[in-house]
């Protein structure tokens, strides 16, 4: 079976609904069961996604490929950087 990525918003609602689903006192390992995800996803998204609303999980996805994009961009400069100040040292 393939793997899924799910949205943020998908996330937070699946966060949210195990709340409920925990506080009715089902236990981790059942909530995970009913959610349909692992142990270890449910306390990964938790800590990443713990306390956030879904309109809050959509913009901070939005700025995390953001924040990616910019250090690539980043990293390409440095290295233009460099390349120029190796060629500047040769010629002298």
């Amino acid at each position: 079976m393939g793997r899924k990525r799910h949205s943020a918003e998908e996330i937070v609602n699946k966060l949210r609904e195990a709340e409920v689903l925990m506080s009715q006192g089902s236990s981790v390992a059942g909530v995970c069961k009913q959610i349909g995800v692992h142990e270890q996803t449910y306390y990964k998204w938790r800590r990443e996604y713990g306390g956030l609303k879904t309109d809050q999980a959509k913009r901070f996805k939005e700025l995390e490929q953001e924040n990616g994009r910019l250090k690539k961009l980043l990293a390409e400069s440095e290295l233009d950087k460099a390349i120029l100040r190796e060629a500047a040292a040769l010629k002298r």
